[in-house]
């Protein structure tokens, strides 16, 4: 079987593709290296000592993606590529727009006319709105979303709903996941942002390898127990498994079906530097600052769906992600360069 998988130089994207060649499955990938590097693609195969077919290209390429299909039988598809940056989405959100939900239509298109009819995508929690209680079940209030990437994910999923409902014998699979975090465990492939990192660990990991003097937390007077926002922090191994899962899983299904990816446990900002420390014995200097625009103060995740429905849980704990983002930190202080 082969898996087309878009933005597959990217951090998820990366680690999916080694679990995929793991389980014996066949693999094209493609990545236009707007926030990801060349170098993840030969540590991917490096590691999974797996060949797989890679295209340069921008999904939003109606030209190059006929090249893909025509080139290769694709028989599902998981679609990553997009623009991720809460922060950055509110202040570029016709960026956002633009880039995240063209290139979900041209894969639509492209797969219509080509009878693929399995795709998993790559969602979110921030599709749901903020009135909802925790944990947040895949039957919580979704819309409302407090910023422009929130939206996009939102946008997403409705069109690849509707995509579904109108082609018979279609499925998707709308993985909602919460906080990725954590790198393989060999070091070789994890989060490299491009400039200043919008996520917290990877933040937290170069403020230890000397890149940063503090950190700043962003909002320190919430309704929470410490006063920073809680999430819901799943290790990005956990993650790609939990793709896997869903491919198998796919095949026998027609509909949309939408899945919870999650630890179910709550973490705060605090708790997650303080477990950091904890795991390497690095001190982080600590700076409050104020709130970012577009986060809410706590989103964790039901899993139980995905223990009935895709026979997956999250394995790892939080040390060990912490242990393994700041080895591959460290291993590699200035990312892929």
């Amino acid at each position: 079987m082969t898996i087309f998988v878009t933005g597959g130089a990217g951090y998820i994207g990366s680690h999916t593709i080694i679990e995929l060649l793991n389980n014996g499955y066949d693999v094209v990938a493609a990545d236009n290296f707007i926030n990801s590097k060349p170098e993840a693609v030969k540590r991917i195969k490096e590691l999974a000592q797996r060949d797989f077919v890679f295209y340069e290209m921008d999904v939003r390429d109606s030209v190059k993606l006929e090249k893909v299909f025509t080139e290769n039988k694709i028989d599902c598809v998981i679609h990553f590529a997009g623009l991720k940056a809460v922060g950055e989405s509110v202040s570029k959100p016709l960026e956002y727009y633009e880039n995240n939900l063209n290139s979900a239509i041209a894969l639509c298109e492209a797969m219509k006319k080509h009878n693929v009819s399995r795709i998993i995508f790559s969602s979110s929690a921030t599709v749901y709105s903020g009135d909802n209680t925790m944990p947040l079940t895949e039957d919580s209030h979704t819309g409302g979303c407090i910023n422009p990437y929130g939206w996009t994910k939102y946008m997403c999923e409705q069109i690849l709903t509707d995509t579904v409902n109108a082609n018979e014998g279609w499925a998707v699979a709308l993985l909602r996941y919460f906080n990725p975090i954590g790198a393989h465990e060999s070091g070789r492939i994890g989060e490299d942002p491009q400039d200043i990192p919008n996520n917290l660990m990877p933040f937290v990991a170069q403020t230890a390898v000397g890149k940063f003097t503090h950190i700043n937390v962003k909002g320190t007077d919430y309704d929470t127990p410490d006063g920073t926002c809680i999430r819901d922090y799943i290790h990005v191994v956990d993650l790609a498994e939990g793709h896997v899962a869903a491919v198998k899983y796919i095949q026998n299904q027609t509909g949309v079906k939408i899945i919870n990816l999650g630890t179910g446990r709550g973490v705060s900002v605090l708790e997650l530097i303080s477990a950091f420390e904890e795991a390497t014995g690095v001190n982080i200097k600590k700076e409050n600052a104020p709130r970012r625009p577009g986060d809410l103060p706590v989103s964790y995740a039901s899993t139980e769906k995905a223990k009935k429905e895709l026979a997956w849980s999250a394995k790892k704990t939080l040390k060990e992600a912490c242990a393994d983002s700041w080895r591959w930190q460290k291993s590699n202080p200035n990312g892929y360069e």
